[in-house]
């Protein structure tokens, strides 16, 4: 059963959201591995490629976490995550999209889904779900 289990890494530099939202989906029967930042967090990635990922923006800089999921995405280190889904997290209340309007280059920072703090845990879980079994170890 072990084997089955999905993988997610949270990413975040807030030690009580990764607690929270760690529990959660443990509760949920996720096994759960955390990051407190954007380095430590493409380190763990790189080494489990995890079926989902929870990314926060603002850590060490006001915009790591887009350069985190640019990475996950296009750099060739990374290529295992390529594919991965990616639920970014965010006290900003606008998407990369609406930040960031006539930018071409917005598709490169563009994560699956993106949700604001505070959660929505029932719509959060119920994200985590449709987007977990897609990324299914086979």
């Amino acid at each position: 059963m072990q084997d089955s289990m999905r993988q997610v890494l949270i990413i975040d530099d807030d030690e009580d959201f990764r607690a929270s939202v760690g529990s959660l989906l443990e509760a949920e029967g996720y096994g759960v591995h955390m990051a407190a930042s954007g380095h430590d967090g493409l380190a763990l990635a790189r080494a489990i490629h995890p079926d989902l990922i929870i990314l926060d923006i603002m850590m060490e800089s006001s915009t790591e976490g887009y350069a985190v999921n640019q990475a996950l995405r296009f750099c060739e280190q990374f290529e295992g995550c390529h594919d991965t889904p990616v639920i970014m997290v965010s006290s900003i209340e606008s998407s990369p999209d609406e930040l960031f309007p006539r930018s071409e280059e917005v598709a490169m920072i563009r994560p699956t889904v993106y949700l604001t703090k505070p959660l929505d845990f029932a719509r959060f879980l119920e994200t985590v779900h449709r987007l977990a079994p897609r990324a299914a170890r086979v």
